[in-house]
């Protein structure tokens, strides 16, 4: 795993390079509690995160993983260490500047749908960009709309879509802003096993035909196997990653750690 130090002062900047992950930390850490109860969550974590991939994060209950993700989001803070995504060190932005950033360079997919009954599909895709005032791109949305199957579904409520589609509004809500990374949390945990195969054809295909980069925190040795890596925690620490995993190679390496 290779780690890379390119840090900016400047608000909210881009890298102009190609060659900057998608996301990345250098010697992260994390404690949560103190004393009897003080839980040291990640333990100097340094990792980086290929640009147009699909990465999973796994590991036993309590091993870290979704603490690193939401690290990496800006959801939650670090004790030390850096953070970057697409170029930009992140550790010293102000709350705006952190809520810009999650707003416009990253997006989110999590195991509830977060989806607002009384509006359409179609609302409920572009409702960031309408609530920060900005203007979307017609041509874009009808792009990852038809990718994603929802060209016929894009009047409908939530109530009246299926599980599976309601998750792929909010993948088509977090690929609309075309953002440096989207973060899925659990994606298909809430989903029957066909419609959670349908999501995570969905995402490994956005990331092999739109160049999207994508880091999934996951359970399952199933869902894992859509990834192109896998990237494997215990304790806090990284422990080893599979290139190319299937989910026999996944099972093997969890039972390794004994998850």
């Amino acid at each position: 795993m290779t780690t890379r130090t390119a840090h900016s002062s400047a608000p909210l900047p881009r890298s102009s390079g190609s060659a900057a992950p998608a996301a990345a930390t250098e010697a992260l850490s994390k404690t949560y509690g103190s004393g009897d109860t003080r839980v040291q969550a990640l333990r100097e974590v340094s990792v980086s995160f290929e640009s147009g991939k699909f990465t999973a994060i796994m590991g036993p209950s309590g091993s870290g993983k979704s603490t690193l993700m939401h690290c990496l989001a800006g959801l939650d803070s670090a004790d030390s260490g850096s953070i970057r995504i697409g170029g930009t060190e992140i550790t010293a932005l102000g709350d705006a500047q952190l809520t810009r950033l999650r707003r416009e360079r990253v997006g989110f997919v999590f195991q509830a749908f977060n989806l607002v009954p009384t509006l359409t599909a179609e609302q409920n895709i572009t409702l960031p960009i309408a609530l920060a005032g900005g203007k979307v791109d017609a041509q874009w949305l009808d792009y990852i709309t038809a990718i994603l199957g929802l060209a016929e579904r894009l009047k409908h409520r939530p109530h009246e879509l299926s599980g599976g589609q309601q998750q792929r509004v909010a993948v088509a809500r977090a690929l609309l802003t075309r953002p440096d990374v989207v973060f899925g949390d659990e994606p298909t945990g809430n989903l029957d096993s066909k419609s959670g195969a349908e999501v995570l054809a969905l995402l490994r295909r956005s990331s092999q035909e739109m160049g999207q980069s994508i880091i999934m925190v996951t359970h399952d040795p199933v869902a894992a196997s859509y990834a192109d890596r896998v990237v494997l925690m215990n304790d806090g620490r990284l422990v080893g990653e599979l290139d190319q995993p299937d989910t026999e190679s996944v099972l093997a390496a969890l039972a390794g750690l004994g998850a």
